[in-house]
This record gives structure tokens, sequence and C-alpha cells, in this order.
């Protein structure tokens, strides 16, 4: 009784969980502009999302575009400076180290909303004039400590002589980090990048506080600017979509390399 039970609660929670994306994309194939009204079968949204013929076509894709930007050179920074940080910290001893994990780990529990009217004050302050530059500041701010997180274990797992070796058979620092270094740690680092992607891909309240008054729209605020309207764009729902096979893809290729490396 307790197994099933146990299965019982596992399915419901996993129901509860991927239902509404599978009722996105069920309805991303009709063309009613009502989400839960079944007008039948078409593909018309999906031909509107790509060929930009709807309302406001233009500023969706140009949130979809800024949104991929600022995740990529976000996620890109955020890797080299988590990865650097990552290795500074694995080489501190006692309360340095456990002070500096601590201070990594602040920006992840603390509040988005609190990051975000932080980094805005901060910028005000400075001087700074808000848009791209500031939106793609803070999003390093709030990705790099996850990069470090990834990059952690993996240097725990190394063993620690291989850098000393190179060292000592000629190697400059630079390429014993380059050659030895970088391929230990490239599984944490490409999950540094994912994580720091999805969670720049995903942000709101960060973006919204340090994006300015020029207009620049993510896909966060774009459905947040939409909302408030009074509706969702019918569009948003093959969009969602999309985005959702595109991770489960990934995870899925990813996962697939793991277990192939694992028995290997």
């Amino acid at each position: 009784m307790k197994k099933v039970l146990a299965k019982a609660y596992l399915y419901l929670l996993l129901a509860m969980l991927y239902a509404p994306l599978l009722f996105i994309a069920v309805f991303s194939f009709t063309e009613s502009r009502v989400l839960g009204n079944w007008t039948g079968f078409s593909t018309k949204l999906y031909s509107n999302l790509f060929t930009g013929g709807m309302n406001g076509g233009s500023s969706l894709l140009a949130a979809v575009e800024n949104t991929l930007l600022i995740a990529l050179i976000a996620a890109a920074i955020s890797t080299l400076l988590g990865t650097v940080a990552a290795v500074g910290i694995f080489n501190l001893k006692g309360r340095k180290k456990q002070t500096m994990q601590f201070l990594n780990n602040i920006p992840m529990i603390n509040p988005d909303i609190i990051t975000g009217v932080s980094l805005f004050l901060l910028f005000v302050f400075l001087g700074f004039s808000q848009g791209y530059t500031t939106v793609v500041l803070a999003h390093v701010t709030f990705c790099t400590p996850y990069v470090v997180l990834n990059v952690l274990p993996k240097l725990a797992q190394m063993n620690p002589n291989i850098y000393e070796a190179a060292l000592d058979l000629g190697a400059t620092p630079g390429q014993a980090l380059w050659k030895v270094l970088v391929p230990e740690l490239r599984p944490g680092m490409i999950s540094g990048f994912i994580l720091a992607f999805t969670m720049s891909l995903d942000d709101f309240a960060v973006t919204f506080f340090t994006r300015g008054t020029i207009g620049l729209e993510t896909l966060s605020t774009y459905i947040y600017a939409d909302a408030r309207k009074g509706g969702l764009t019918p569009e948003l729902r093959p969009l969602m979509t999309i985005i959702f096979l595109i991770v489960l893809i990934l995870l899925i290729v990813i996962n697939m390399r793991q277990e192939k490396m694992k028995k290997q």
C-alpha cells in the first residue's frame, strides 16, 4: 500500500508540473486567441511566429532576440569568471575558504527583487546609463555563483598533482591552466554555462529594475507588459512550446553523453 501511495504521489506531482506545459502545447495548434477555446487544428500561430504576421510581431521577435543575446553573453562571461573564481576558492584554506563559499552562496539565496533593486541603486549611484550593458552586468552578477557551484565539485574530483606535474615538466601556468585544468573542468563549465544561460533566460525582476527606460524588452518583461494589457499574445503559446522542446532535447543529449562517459 505504501508503494502504491508513493507512486500515486509521484505521478500526481509530475502531472501537476507537466500538465500546464502539455496544455499550452496542445492549444498552440489552434487559432483561438483565448487559451482553452479549441477552434480546430491549425499551425497558423507557428507561421505567424516565424513570419511576424501578428500584432506586435516585431516587438515579440525583438524581445526573443534580446533575451537570447543577453543570456549568451552573460552565460559566457559568467562561465569564465566563475571558473577562475572556483579555482581561487578551491585553493584557499581554512576559514578563508569557508567565508568565500558562504559569500558565494548569498546571491543565490537572496531574493531576485532585492538583487534587482540593489543593482538599480548601484547603477544610479555610479551614473551608468541603463540598458544592454547594465542588464548584462546584472545577469553576470547573479549567474556567476551558479558557475562556481558547478565547477568546485570537479576541482574536488581532480587529482591535484596533475597541475603541479605539468609545471614540473616545463609548462607555463597559462599552458597548464589551458591544457590540464580546463579539460578536467570542462563538464562543470558546460553545466555552469547551461545553468547560467537558463537563469538569465528566466529572469524578470533583475532585468525589470536594470533595463532603464530606453524600451529594452526581454521575453519576461514582454510577457509581463502583455499580461497587463488584459491578455497574452496567442503566438506566445508556440514560442513556449518550442523553448520547452529545445530544453528537453538538450537535457536528453546531456544525460545520454553522461551515461556514455560512465560506461567508458
